[in-house]
């Protein structure tokens, strides 16, 4: 009686031989994927992780580190010295730069949505057989440099650019009007630059979008705004947000358009950074910034995160 019970049941062996299947294909799996996980630990973590060890070091005399741990990095972030009788303030230039960042890329995020939405709802309102080609043209400044599509805004918003030549001509002013090295070249840059980023998630929101529901809320003599606030808008709200992030994120960190547009006048966090890496030769308050900066993203992105879920929630 003994050994009968020790045998295995029957009905039991299938399940049995099932998981142990499930666990040698997830095995293997891992196994497969194990080179590309390392590659991007080492390629992605490991240099984050050396900028961290950077923002904890002393800054050397000419450049690099000194490996003796200091604060003095993060205390510099907010904060300065004075130089005669050591008393602590702000750092006025540091937080105006940071605010300066934090604004210009919201104000860009927001005018690439008001630019963005329209520029999708026409596209998606096309005819099928034409919305490729209007796609293809959305995507045709990703076939071209960020440099260079930063200096085409440079003669077009320039003294003797384009603009200020045919205001001139025209009579309207006597005089250019001073657009370049100003928060409004980079604002305008940035759009430029960041924009088909934003039409292209709300695009693929609202290609699936039935607008049916849209001449529904027509026939129920619903108004154009409500139709547009109540319908459209909620359908097409991952689109909004996920552009949102998309737009906003880099140009948070925006080096290269600041740079030129703004002339060095109207630096931004980005430059800043590289200031201190370069002619600053501060590496570790480089490093302090840097990760500033990404403490910044990792907010947004978790900001994101619960509203999408905190949105699922509320719709079941």
């Amino acid at each position: 009686m003994a050994a009968l019970d020790l045998e295995p049941d029957p009905d039991r062996r299938p399940l049995t031989i099932a998981s142990t299947a499930e666990r040698g294909a997830i095995r293997r799996r891992w196994f497969l994927t194990a080179p590309a996980l390392l590659v991007l630990i080492l390629a992605a973590s490991g240099p984050l992780l050396i900028v961290l060890a950077y923002s904890f070091l002393k800054a050397g005399a000419y450049g690099g580190v000194v490996w003796e741990f200091s604060g003095e990095a993060w205390f510099k972030v907010v904060f300065q010295r004075d130089i005669f009788d050591g008393t602590m303030s702000y750092a006025d230039a540091h937080l105006s730069i940071l605010w300066r960042s934090i604004k210009l890329s919201f104000l860009t995020t927001i005018l690439a949505v008001a630019l963005g939405f329209p520029t999708a709802y026409f596209i998606a309102t096309r005819p099928p057989r034409t919305r490729n080609l209007w796609m293809f043209l959305i995507t045709i400044p990703f076939w071209t440099n960020l440099l260079i599509r930063t200096f085409a805004i440079m003669e077009v918003i320039r003294n003797e650019g384009i603009v200020n030549t045919v205001l001139m001509s025209l009579g309207i002013i006597d005089e250019p009007i001073q657009m370049m090295y100003t928060n409004f070249a980079i604002a305008l840059g940035m759009v430029y630059v960041y924009l088909p980023l934003m039409v292209l998630p709300i695009y693929a929101s609202m290609e699936k979008l039935d607008f049916r529901l849209v001449e529904a809320g027509y026939d129920l003599y619903a108004t154009r705004i409500r139709v547009f606030t109540r319908v459209i808008i909620p359908l097409v709200k991952p689109g909004i947000v996920a552009g949102f992030i998309l737009v906003f994120i880099p140009a948070l960190g925006a080096y290269v358009t600041p740079r030129i547009l703004g002339g060095g006048k109207n630096m931004m966090l980005g430059n800043l950074i590289e200031l201190q890496f370069g002619q600053g030769r501060n590496w570790p308050l480089g490093a302090a910034l840097s990760i500033t900066l990404l403490a910044i993203v990792m907010i947004a992105l978790i900001v994101y995160v619960r509203g999408t879920r905190r949105a699922a929630g509320d719709h079941g």
